[in-house]
């Protein structure tokens, strides 16, 4: 396999407190989606062959083009105090992700990993200028899945807001989904196999950072340096 075939396309070029895959696929609310306009900023790609490393970012930047008005289409199963907590972000945030165009991961498995509370906190969406970061991070994630040929079951845990992540049991201060940059993911397979293989694919040139394996998921970030735990 060539390292070009391994190379993400960008598309102007061409899933701890868990709900059940299938539960989630079946979950339709209340809550609307609105085809909105989204372009996301001009921010320099920077990451493995993404191009330098911009003076104000440090982490990989994948350019999305915007993509106009999306079909309308229904999202839900959110707790109302969540979503209500979210306000519009909600379908904007849903709607950057649609825009990734992957096709093993749905907007509804990443916005239900963030709804989510410890205690009387509730976890929030990412904050508008951090979204390109979780868009690489997320598309490698998804390449992995097509080259295994085995589905992504939960998206674990994405960003976490610093209120939140304080009170996650062995969150570390300077996590990297902080930085909206890492996930914890399951698929339909053993977490040993899948970081296995997703170790190979970055050695390859897939993409640079952490993959750390865990008893039920698998850790995948795209801090720009390679590190295994």
């Amino acid at each position: 396999m060539s390292l070009d075939h391994l190379k993400l396309l960008l598309p102007d070029q061409t899933h701890s407190d868990s709900v059940s895959a299938i539960g989630r696929r079946k979950m339709l609310g209340t809550l609307g989606m609105i085809g909105a306009t989204f372009c996301t900023s001009s921010l320099a790609a920077s990451a493995a062959w993404f191009g330098e490393k911009s003076n104000n970012e440090k982490l990989p930047i994948v350019k999305v083009r915007s993509v106009g008005a999306l079909p309308s289409q229904k999202i839900g199963g959110f707790p109302e105090e969540w979503a209500k907590l979210q306000g519009r972000n909600l379908n904007d945030y849903a709607n950057y992700i649609r825009s990734l165009k992957m096709k093993n991961i749905e907007a509804q498995d990443v916005l239900i990993a963030h709804a989510k509370q410890r205690g009387s906190v509730w976890n929030m969406l990412p904050p508008k200028q951090s979204w390109t970061r979780m868009g690489y991070t997320l598309r490698v994630v998804d390449r992995i899945s097509s080259e295994m040929n085995v589905p992504v079951e939960e998206i674990v845990s994405a960003y976490r807001s610093p209120q939140y992540n304080a009170r996650c049991w062995g969150a570390k201060k300077h996590s990297w989904h902080l930085a909206n940059a890492a996930v914890d993911v399951k698929f339909a397979t053993s977490a040993r196999s899948v970081a296995t293989v997703t170790r190979s694919l970055r050695d390859k040139g897939l993409f640079k950072g952490g993959v750390g394996k865990y008893f039920s998921f698998t850790h995948i970030d795209t801090r720009g340096q390679n590190v295994n735990w």
